[in-house]
């Protein structure tokens, strides 16, 4: 049991830290926040008092040096400046690394640990810790012979609060650091032996505290206990009884009680968690989608046997499947909040590396997403972000003189829309110059010199690998290494990546992402006796084609959609399915990156919840295709990626581009829209884009 807090532990202080970082960041362009200065302490507080509970006691020694450091900072005694917060962020690293080691990982070193805290000593001017001592230094003999005063304090904890791994016998432990601590035990409200739970608390303590210590200082140290317990604090009068003479509620004997006087927190139900391993989600995640497929068998066999019965237990079934599936989804989805709050310090960083000011700004960090999906995208972010610092923001003096703040901004945003998410990272640098992408890619043979590419197309070589406009290599780019990583890595989470400059005003980073990578809703379509899934949540709408609307279109691959002209791709012809066109086909209309396209079939067949499965290493560089799942009839169908195949189709044309009337695969699509709904048709373009 030991081992299971302290690896509750681990993982609680891992996202302290963050949040620790987070808040130093922010105290570093607000040095006068109180609110952010309590988060700073709060942080440290838990880090120190959960870790002397379960043997970190290294961790609780160095933090709580560093806690003293912030109270007096919370206090007014310190002013916060930027080497008290560059060196609190250090320590913070340092406490990441001290847990790294009791995780098995390298070990911390005691120098640098010693070196934080003399720095820290010479800061705060603090004569009463010697750096030598990573541990609490605490005089309680000191504390009571300075003059303070005398606090009544009456705490009944919560009944659960042994569950919680809270020892409240640590929590006096503190108290009577901080002065003279006399205290009486009230076990009124135990419960006759038959009824009492071995794993609940029914004892109340009444204390009387001398201590120069401000009540602020006592309050700490209940301060992630008192929502869930009775806590009273008031300050005693001179001629006070001691605590071995008050009764049960705190009041002095024969005295009412007066409402008003004393502050009193009362016990509320607090909402229950647990932390579970992701391994165990994503075996309950490949279990229902087990489940998901033995369940679309079951209503196969019930609507091929019409037996009322059959079909009554299939859809039941279908019911709670589909409960069963958002539910077990939603365990895996995660805020971005912490995601986000990372690359603060990586901002904070490379300014300081690049003499840059630059001001980082969130948006949209509560959107939620995979879990799966969230652990690779550290990476991506990092790469942009580091190549917005270096190559985007200009260094102050440029930025002045081509009329801007000196200080640049970088934008992490985060939106949902449909069943992705959109990601965007967008800095006020320099952007990129489009003919200077162009000229390097013809230099490094990319394309034929002369080559007519539209402006989206020449922002897209940046994604090629080796590629790169810097012309010196520099410590934080330059490899032309960075965003085929993030293109490669996106891609890999069946995402997409664009990328859009506005020369002099900024780049914006566009990635889009799935909401999860396990189950989707899925339309199942009929090609012959092939089966193919598309994404519901791109499907708009159904309509029928004809053999009398090929004619009257002569052949072209377009289709009158409610008024709109829509490009079709068809199936049968794109993958070779061999077979005769049925009479009326249909056309499924689908949103895509590039515009609406439709993808004609023979049959819509309807929704599917489909499970995915990867097709392995042989199939890694299909695009079109982004897994496989099982029917219920145990054959396979194709799960298709609309945008990939649209953008299969585009890169065709431009390759073809000026060579009119050449086909691909056996079909040819006329007059296409632009690439992006953004870009404008100049009059020439549509007739360019043929395959």
């Amino acid at each position: 049991m030991i081992d299971r807090f302290r690896q509750a532990y681990r993982e609680e202080a891992r996202e302290l830290l963050t949040e620790l970082e987070s808040a130093l960041l922010e105290l570093d362009r607000n040095r006068e926040d109180r609110e952010v200065v309590g988060r700073a302490f709060r942080a440290l507080h838990t880090i120190k008092g959960s870790g002397a509970m379960f043997g970190f006691d290294a961790i609780a020694g160095f933090a709580h040096n560093l806690e003293t450091a912030f109270d007096r900072l919370r206090n007014g005694e310190l002013t916060a400046t930027s080497d008290l917060i560059n060196l609190s962020l250090a320590a913070g690293d340092q406490i990441r690394v001290m847990l790294e080691q009791e995780d098995g990982g390298k070990a911390a070193d005691p120098a640098c640990s010693q070196q934080i805290l003399a720095e820290l000593q010479k800061l705060t001017h603090d004569a009463t810790s010697s750096p030598a001592d990573t541990h609490p230094v605490k005089d309680p003999a000191a504390a009571r012979e300075a003059v303070g005063h005398t606090w009544r304090i009456h705490f009944r904890p919560a009944p659960g609060i042994l569950l919680q791994g809270t020892n409240p016998g640590l929590l006096f432990r503190e108290l009577r650091d901080l002065g003279e601590l006399k205290m009486t035990l009230d076990t009124s409200a135990i419960p006759p032996l038959a009824e009492i739970e071995a794993e609940h608390c029914y004892l109340a303590w009444d204390m009387v505290l001398t201590t120069t210590a401000p009540e602020a200082a006592i309050r700490d140290v209940f301060i992630f206990v008192e929502d869930e317990g009775e806590l009273r604090i008031e300050a005693a009068a001179a001629e006070e009884p001691d605590a071995a003479t008050l009764p049960a509620d705190g009041r002095r004997p024969g005295a009412p009680p007066v409402p008003g006087k004393v502050r009193e927190t009362v016990a509320t139900p607090a909402t229950s968690s647990l932390r579970v391993s992701t391994s165990k989600i994503d075996e309950l995640v490949n279990l229902v989608g087990q489940l998901v497929t033995v369940q679309a068998r079951l209503s196969e066999v019930a609507g091929r046997h019409q037996d009322p019965d059959l079909t009554e237990v299939s859809e039941a079934v279908d019911r709670v499947t589909a409960s069963l599936r958002d539910n077990s989804m939603n365990i895996r989805m995660l805020p971005l909040r912490a995601t986000f709050e990372r690359f603060r310090r990586l901002v904070h960083d490379l300014g300081a590396d690049l003499h840059k000011e630059v001001n980082f700004t969130v948006e949209g960090a509560d959107t939620e997403l995979d879990k799966t999906v969230i652990d690779q995208l550290n990476d991506p972010l990092v790469h942009l972000i580091r190549n917005s610092m270096d190559h985007g923001i200009e260094p102050p003096e440029a930025r002045l003189a081509a009329g801007k703040s000196p200080t640049g901004t970088i934008h992490l945003s985060a939106r949902h829309a449909g069943a992705s998410v959109l990601i965007q990272v967008t800095d006020d640098g320099k952007g990129l110059d489009v003919e200077a992408v162009r000229a390097r890619a013809t230099e490094k043979g990319l394309i034929e010199p002369g080559a007519r590419l539209s402006e989206s197309e020449t922002l897209s070589l940046i994604f090629t690998a080796g590629f790169s406009t810097a012309r010196e290599l520099s410590g934080v780019s330059g490899r032309g290494v960075g965003m085929d990583v993030v293109r490669r890595n996106i891609e890999a989470l069946r995402g997409s990546v664009e990328i859009a400059s506005r020369p002099g005003a900024g780049l914006t980073a566009t990635l889009r992402l799935p909401l999860t990578l396990a189950i989707i809703d899925g339309l199942l379509v009929r090609v012959g006796a092939e089966h193919f899934v598309l994404p519901l949540a791109d499907s708009r709408e159904c309509v029928e084609l004809t053999r009398r609307d090929i004619q009257e279109n002569h052949g072209k691959h377009l289709a009158n959609v409610r008024g709109e002209i829509v490009p079709y791709i068809r199936l049968r012809e794109y993958f070779g399915i061999a077979g005769q066109h049925p009479e009326r086909e249909q056309i499924m209309v689908v949103d895509t990156d590039y515009s609406q396209y439709g993808f004609v079939v023979d049959q819509v067949l309807g929704d599917h919840q489909t499970v995915i499965k990867n097709l392995g290493r042989l199939y890694r560089n299909v695009q079109e295709v982004s897994g496989a799942t099982l029917l219920g009839n145990g054959t396979v169908a194709l799960i298709l990626d609309p945008n990939r195949l649209v953008q299969s189709i585009l890169q065709a044309a431009s390759q073809r581009r000026g060579s009119a009337g050449r086909e691909s695969r056996g079909y040819r699509l006329d007059s296409l829209p632009p690439k992006n709904k953004e870009d404008k048709t100049d009059g020439t373009q549509g007739s360019e884009q043929q395959v």
